[in-house]
């Protein structure tokens, strides 16, 4: 009715309802009027402005991890996010019993051919946990393709172990996919993997450094190592990068235990950030300062461990300062 002059009437609805405890029912008339001129709503971005980024990632149906975390971090920073399953489990692998466990090599190859048919436009490839050695090459393959940002996070094990599922051959596979990437996010015990030698306990500042030298010759793009001890910060969990004004650490007070989805959490912030133009130092503060925000919420809130961290009543706080951390040079 927009548009049928100035002398257009108020829009006269007549319904009414009521409720009798168990049904809902059209009743007696009742007059509802707006304006027919309305006020103009503020509209969304453009479709070809909004970031569409592939998610290479594990489902798991039960507990906070992958594409569970994934998913809501990035739709959360004004993403569109595609997810691409590697492998559907019936819950996290961690804590609760034997899983129901299905890698999916044969159809995302047949997911990518349809995208590709489309053609879908991805201005970011994020890959984590793979659920068979034969998935690299595709992977791989969608790296090279995308165009875009592309990341990946090599997705191994923790706490200086591989994961049970895996050996030494997909620490191979790892590398394989690191040399295509924009950027890696290894933790500490991955980056220790890639590099082959032992995970440390913690590291000094020239440790880190060079272990952050030797990431950086594995890929062409940026390295950062997350969930790293550095003994001059003892009660802090700590992220190590460089930028073009060298090495850097970003600090944030530790909350022990072993929470599953924070890499993942990290991963996908500083993922939405750098889409988002940030420098990758600010990007990396983001991702710290989240997490950190996620972890204290789950500690104060007293869940269990293996439940992960409580993400859905943070998820406003993506666009807020970092607050919590600090950056310090490690030159």
């Amino acid at each position: 009715l927009h548009g049928q002059g100035a002398q257009a009437r108020d829009l006269i609805f007549q319904a009414s309802v009521f409720y009798d405890g168990a049904r809902t029912y059209l009743s007696r008339p009742c007059f509802f009027s707006f304006p027919i001129n309305p006020v103009p709503l503020r509209r969304n971005k453009p479709l070809n402005t909004i970031k569409n980024v592939a998610a290479l990632h594990d489902l798991a149906s039960y507990g906070r991890c992958s594409l569970t975390c994934v998913i809501p971090v990035l739709s959360s920073m004004g993403m569109k996010v595609c997810p691409i399953p590697t492998a559907v489990y019936s819950s996290d692998t961690g804590g609760f019993g034997p899983v129901y466990a299905r890698e999916l090599t044969e159809e995302m190859t047949h997911i990518i051919e349809k995208l590709r048919a489309i053609p879908a436009r991805f201005d970011c490839a994020y890959s984590g946990y793979l659920g068979s050695h034969r998935q690299a090459e595709t992977v791989q393959d969608f790296l090279l393709h995308c165009g875009g940002l592309r990341v990946v996070d090599p997705v191994m094990g923790d706490s200086g172990k591989l994961y049970s599922a895996f050996d030494e051959s997909m620490v191979d596979v790892m590398r394989l996919l690191c040399r295509s990437a924009s950027v890696i996010t290894p933790n500490l015990t991955e980056a220790s993997f890639l590099l082959g030698v032992p995970t440390p306990a913690s590291l000094t500042r020239a440790e880190a450094v060079d272990m952050l030298e030797a990431l950086h010759e594995l890929t062409p793009g940026d390295a950062v190592i997350t969930s790293a001890a550095l003994s001059d910060f003892p009660d802090s969990i700590c992220t190590i990068a460089r930028d073009e004004e060298g090495p850097f650490v970003v600090i944030v007070p530790r909350v022990e235990g072993n929470f599953p989805g924070t890499g993942d959490i990290f991963t996908s912030v500083l993922t939405g950030a750098l889409l988002q133009n940030d420098p990758l130092p600010k990007a990396v503060c983001r991702a710290a300062a989240f997490v950190s925000r996620c972890l204290l919420a789950t500690r104060a809130a007293g869940t269990p461990v293996r439940e992960g961290v409580l993400l859905e009543g943070e998820l406003s706080h993506l666009a807020d300062r970092p607050t919590g951390v600090e950056t310090v040079a490690l030159n």
